[in-house]
């Protein structure tokens, strides 16, 4: 798990002030860390273009153009000549040192094997003008290895791209993590992240944050370690099943896959189940978690809707999905402090319209995630929330975990049912809500990788299988 900061000027700062670091002596370990990862991987003298800025992520790429001239064939592109102090300081040595410079990617002599972008870094807060748009369609057209420094430009300190952004193999972003990488708009161009130390270890580097990002290593499966147990001691899941049989069946099957003693389908009909599940047409009095929503429908029927809110105003720590998150039934139970919400990003405009905070689009939501998660879970700080995408976000009162390793492959029907059951299988066994949340969610996301198939071709019961082998 890594700590993730909505900027990183203040720990700059800090270094200054408290440390007596320079921003000078910062620039120079950034550049030298993007001058390592280029050796390590890539062997003289192979030809580099580096793109920067008029500021100091600028500054940054004439400093890193100054280290890697002599070994390698670099080309430094000022496009926009040199403003802060920093980028004017680093222009001096590098033309000292007889680095190549340009000021357009017009008189390139070859497609360069590395394309480094400096251009804007973090410090973007306005719309690209038209030459910085065609500047970087021509970066994301030439062939070489793309990295960005810092985040990759066009991407602003929110994460919103209003009209190209560089589109990188790799990001290597300087210090420490920055939100900005994991809106969902960013996901397609940031390529993989590594974090360059800037001469200073994490640990004195880094502050206080309330966001972390989840790795493969923080994931803590379900484990049998007593031996003197019994069904009952992993506890008894209770899945609602609604108009859709399928959805709540594959929720089923998810929680008895990862660890329940005991699952029981609740509907009204008489449903053709694996002879594992139970079924009955009430919530058994053993049950020590429920799952609701998933498939659920919407009837109009007084009856129907006076059950519901029964389950849902029941003690019983409860999983809502799907369904639920469009019906005004759901209100009062956000008073309790038992649940985990788990709705995609249709279904959480829906929800932020119920509970009075918002009345957005799905297209404004997924530019600005990280504020309108902040904004429910500061109305209703008791309750796990996750929402689904590219980069899941599970958040709890002030605190918000970041699953970037979800894949494409999920983007198929059923994918959701499973994570719901996965994670009322863990409330079922006794974990809290926000555990069972982030240890579902991480378990989901890795299973879906791990499954030996076209990426298009994955199925829930695939997901499932994989599960069992974690």
């Amino acid at each position: 798990m890594k700590k993730v900061f909505d900027e990183v000027n203040s720990l700059d700062k800090r270094c200054y002030e408290q440390l007596n670091l320079s921003e000078d002596i910062l620039m120079e370990h950034a550049a030298n860390a993007i001058n390592q990862f280029i050796r390590s991987k890539f062997s003289a003298p192979a030809n580099i273009t580096i793109v920067s800025g008029a500021g100091n992520n600028g500054a940054d790429g004439i400093a890193l153009a100054r280290q890697l001239t002599g070994a390698y064939n670099v080309t430094l592109c000022l496009p926009y000549g040199t403003q802060s102090a920093m980028a004017i300081i680093q222009h001096q040595r590098a033309q000292l040192a007889n680095v190549t410079m340009t000021q357009s990617l017009d008189g390139l002599p070859t497609d360069p094997d590395i394309v480094v972008d400096c251009l804007f870094g973090t410090g973007l807060t306005r719309e690209l003008r038209p030459d910085s748009q065609l500047l970087i369609q021509q970066l994301n057209a030439l062939s070489g290895y793309k990295i960005a420094c810092d985040i990759p430009s066009g991407i602003s300190i929110d994460g919103q791209i209003t009209t190209i952004a560089f589109k990188a193999d790799i990001t290597l972003t300087m210090g420490a993590l920055k939100s900005a990488l994991f809106s969902e708009l960013a996901k397609d161009h940031i390529g993989q992240i590594s974090i360059c130390d800037l001469g200073i270890d994490s640990s004195l580097y880094h502050g206080k944050t309330d966001s972390y990002l989840l790795e493969a290593a923080d994931l803590k499966l379900p484990t049998r370690m007593g031996h003197n147990t019994h069904k009952g001691t992993y506890g008894h899941v209770s899945i609602i099943i609604g108009e859709k049989h399928g959805a709540g069946l594959l929720a089923a099957e998810a929680a008895f896959a990862f660890g329940a003693g005991l699952v029981t389908t609740v509907s009204e009909q008489q449903l053709a189940t694996p002879p594992h599940l139970m079924n009955a047409i009430a919530i058994p009095n053993t049950a020590s978690a429920v799952a609701i929503g998933m498939g659920l429908g919407d009837k109009k029927d007084p009856q129907w809707r006076q059950g519901i809110k029964l389950i849902l105003d029941s003690a019983t720590s409860k999983v809502i999905d799907a369904d639920l998150f469009y019906q005004d039934l759901i209100i009062t139970t956000l008073k309790q402090d038992n649940l985990v919400l788990t709705p995609h990003p249709k279904e959480f405009c829906a929800l932020l319209k119920l509970c009075k905070l918002a009345q957005v689009s799905t297209t404004e939501l997924q530019a600005n995630r990280f504020h309108y998660v902040r904004k429910f879970c500061t109305k209703y700080p008791s309750i796990v929330l996750l929402l689904k995408g590219a980069n899941t976000l599970i958040a709890r009162d002030k605190q918000i975990y970041i699953n970037p390793l979800g894949t494409n492959r999920l983007s198929k029907g059923g994918s959701g049912d499973v994570l719901s059951g996965l994670i009322t299988s863990l409330l079922a066994q006794g974990e809290l809500p926000l555990g069972a949340a982030i240890n579902a969610s991480l378990a989901h996301a890795l299973a879906a990788s791990g499954v030996a198939y076209n990426n298009y071709a994955l199925s829930p019961m695939d997901i499932i299988e994989e599960v069992k082998k974690l």
